[in-house]
C-alpha cells in the first residue's frame, strides 16, 4: 500500500464520523379539543417559501392537506423542538 492510499483510508473515517447537520424541517402538533396537543409528524421544510408560508404548507403536508379552518395547529422548528427539550432542573437549595 502507497503512503497515498494510507492517508485515503484515514480521511476517510474523518468524514465518516462527521455529523451532517440535520435538514430544516417542524414539528406539526394539532391542538385538540381538551385543550391537550397531538403530534401529528415531522416534516421537511420546503425551500423557497416564506417562513409563514412553509410554516402552512408543513401543516398541510402532516394532515395531509386536510387541515380544517378554525382547528389549531403549530408547525415548530425541528432545531427549536430539540432545544424546547434540553432543559435542566433547577438545582436544590
Amino acid at each position: 500500500m502507497s503512503p497515498d492510499e494510507g492517508h485515503r483510508k484515514e480521511n476517510q473515517v474523518t468524514e465518516s464520523r462527521t455529523p451532517k447537520p440535520a435538514a430544516p424541517g417542524f414539528v406539526v402538533l394539532q391542538e385538540l379539543k381538551n385543550g391537550k396537543w397531538e403530534f401529528l409528524g415531522e416534516v421537511p421544510r420546503r425551500r423557497g417559501l416564506s417562513a409563514r408560508a412553509a410554516r402552512s404548507q408543513a401543516i398541510l403536508d402532516a394532515t395531509g392537506g386536510k387541515a380544517n379552518r378554525g382547528d389549531v395547529y403549530a408547525a415548530v422548528l425541528r432545531s427549536e423542538w430539540r432545544i424546547a427539550m434540553d432543559w435542566v432542573p433547577p438545582k436544590a437549595t
